[in-house]
């Protein structure tokens, strides 16, 4: 049982070591932070197809949403939040969209729990489910 788990827990620091947003948690990729607390920091995602585009990445490695403890919420709701109102200030937006996507199959591309915020404005012609 005990052998199990050491192999268990080797995979998961491989992952870890090999995960981008890891790399930038702990300032092995250096990022320019929008806002941070103990759980999450948010940065401007490198593909802005809408300006304004900003990650909610959780410090801690997790898939997905599913293995996030629920104890990280309050600081989780605390980073977006905050987030939130530095972009709705900065690109002067009258909203936001706040998504994630979990699995391959819904279009989640970085294996570790991150959230996406797109700041809207009126008539911005952006089209997203609802």
């Amino acid at each position: 049982m005990a052998r199990l788990n050491l192999k268990m827990l080797e995979k998961f620091y491989i992952k870890m070591s090999e995960c981008i947003f890891c790399k930038m948690s702990v300032g092995e990729i250096p990022v320019k932070k929008i806002y941070e607390n103990s759980k999450f920091f948010s940065i401007l995602d490198i593909n802005q197809d809408i300006k304004g585009h900003v990650l909610v990445i959780c410090k801690n490695h997790f898939e997905t949403i599913l293995g996030l403890p629920e104890n990280f919420g309050s600081e989780l709701l605390d980073c977006v939040q905050n987030t939130s109102t530095k972009l709705m200030k900065e690109y002067s937006a009258d909203g936001f969209n706040m998504l994630n996507n979990n699995f391959e199959s819904a279009g989640q591309i970085v294996n570790h729990v991150h959230f996406h915020i797109l700041p809207r404005r009126e008539n911005d012609h952006v089209h997203l489910l609802s």
